[in-house]
């Protein structure tokens, strides 16, 4: 997650008043125009507007025949995109004419992203799916898989919008950036100072919800105390490495961490209970529910944020079977998710997963994933 980077000024700043907080940017976000949520309730999706997606070359007719799907995440190995790949799985199974294939890097890196894709590419599948560590920098290999013919499909991570046909959104970044940053602020007070840890300050994803929450924060709880955000690649040792320090950093005057990943989150808060903080510090994040249930039912951290990563993948999948059939076309208001129902069309070209959900004590042992 990130936030409004009108200029990216290193990786740390420092604000110590509201009126700080509301000319300074936050490092870590884009430099698109965010659009906040109501402070007292959320607002359903407007109109989608017109379709804005790429569309593939001279694609074969792929209707109801066999297809060869490659699933390219930001990277593998991790419990997050695992789950996300179970739910493809799932789809790929009901739909029974449909492979799905998981490869990625390792590591949360482009450069080894794009060869991944561009390789795929010359072997030749029907489709790919993708979760974007840049968007831009991503852009041209997908294209070329359009040129190709591929049916292209995003999720989790977005690339520019004509780079792919579609894109399943887990939630809007406006509703993220509420449920984050309403959350925050119920824990640590309204004046109270915090600091994030994001994957990359290019993670396109993150740095929507980011700019997204600094609107928010502005909006809604203006004397938040926003101290630096801290990239950690996705990387666990990196991430509790880098929670470690900004506890060392800022001491008593730390209040809170958000975690914008899934490996963040649960190493922030492993992080707050070696450090005897647990109820000093809190952590606000997005993480799998099960990362976090130690934490949870310790009472050393009171929640997580996320949405079913498996319904996110399920929904991927399906969508991706339906652009190759030709059934989901430009213009589209709704798509018909199977065991998901209907989801809204938003953004000309998103498909909207849902809002997210505030894991607690009292239900998050009735979620294994």
């Amino acid at each position: 997650m990130k936030t409004l980077l009108a200029a990216l000024v290193g990786a740390s700043m420092l604000a110590t008043s509201p009126a700080a907080l509301a000319q300074s940017a936050w490092t870590g976000g884009d430099d698109q125009p965010a659009t906040p949520l109501a402070c007292d309730a959320s607002t359903s999706p407007s109109n989608p507007g017109e379709y804005n997606g790429g569309a593939p070359t001279n694609a074969p007719d792929r209707k109801g025949k066999a297809l060869k799907v490659v699933d390219i995440p930001k990277l593998v190995g991790v419990g997050y995109f695992n789950s996300v790949a179970q739910g493809m799985q799932e789809a790929a199974k009901q739909d029974g004419n449909m492979t799905i294939t998981t490869d990625g890097p390792t590591k949360a890196n482009i450069d080894e992203q794009i060869t991944f894709v561009d390789n795929y590419i010359t072997q030749g599948v029907d489709g790919i799916l993708f979760a974007s560590n840049d968007p831009v920098a991503i852009a041209p290999v997908l294209k070329r898989a359009l040129e190709a013919g591929i049916n292209v499909v995003g999720y989790d991570a977005d690339a520019e919008a004509d780079a792919r046909q579609w894109f399943v959104n887990q939630a809007l970044p406006n509703g993220v950036a509420k449920s984050m940053i309403d959350q925050l602020a119920s824990e640590i007070g309204e004046e109270g100072s915090f600091a994030i840890v994001t994957s990359t300050f290019t993670t396109p994803n993150q740095a929507r919800w980011i700019t997204e929450m600094t609107a928010y924060a502005e909006k809604c709880h203006p004397k938040l105390k926003f101290l630096e955000t801290v990239e950690a690649q996705e990387d666990n040792i990196l991430s509790f490495n880098q929670a470690q320090t900004l506890i060392n950093k800022y001491g008593d005057e730390l209040k809170g961490i958000l975690g914008m990943t899934s490996v963040a989150t649960p190493a922030a808060a492993e992080a707050v209970q070696q450090n005897k903080l647990c109820g000093k510090v809190s952590v606000v994040g997005l993480a799998l529910p099960n990362a976090m249930k130690p934490y949870v039912n310790n009472d050393c951290i009171k929640t997580t944020i996320l949405w079913s990563t498996v319904d996110l993948g399920y929904a991927a999948g399906l969508v991706m079977r339906a652009v190759a059939d030709g059934s989901l076309k430009p213009g589209a208001t709704e798509f018909e998710a199977g065991r998901l129902g209907k989801l809204q069309v938003v953004n000309q070209s998103q498909i909207l997963l849902g809002a997210p959900k505030v894991f607690t004590k009292a239900d998050i042992n009735n979620f294994d994933f």
